[in-house]
């Protein structure tokens, strides 16, 4: 079985998108490849986001902050399915994928946005890591039977309203 790529995708690409991505390719390694970007990157990834992922035993040797178009361009992988994580990048126009991927919507909170005490910051971040974990094991194990792409979408939508 050929492993499906997925995008993730975020406006500033600095902490959701990159978790769902470092999350991904730990749990769902042996069926996925994901990747993520952002309409408008912040240019690095956020702290919180780093230390929460390492803390949580990830490599984040490879995570960076980075632009959609990258994905447009005619050497880039081609995307089997595209996920926003922010309502401000599903409220965008996006790229044209040129494979026409299935895309799903997932509204997130944004850990980033929340202010106060550095341990209110990073409980902000563990829900998000918590809901995109949640979303992720149920992905995985749908692929883990052998799901066509038209179930792994449905899997994908269903998780919409979560």
């Amino acid at each position: 079985m050929r492993k499906h790529n997925i995008l993730f995708l975020c406006t500033g690409n600095s902490a959701r998108s990159i978790i769902a991505e470092c999350l991904l390719n730990s749990l769902g390694r042996t069926w996925f490849n994901a990747y993520s970007a952002g309409a408008s990157p912040a240019g690095e990834v956020n702290p919180f986001a780093l230390r929460l992922l390492e803390q949580k035993g990830h490599d984040i040797s490879s995570l960076r902050s980075k632009s959609w178009d990258e994905f447009t361009r005619p050497d880039a992988p081609a995307m089997d399915f595209v996920i926003t994580v922010c309502d401000n990048a599903a409220a965008q126009p996006c790229p044209v994928w040129p494979q026409r991927p299935a895309s799903a919507h997932w509204s997130l909170p944004d850990p980033a946005a929340t202010q106060g005490q550095p341990d209110e910051i990073m409980a902000a971040f563990e829900k998000t890591y918590a809901s995109l974990h949640s979303r992720l094991t149920r992905l995985t194990a749908a692929a883990s039977q052998a799901a066509s792409r038209e179930n792994l979408l449905r899997t994908l939508k269903a998780m919409e309203d979560l």
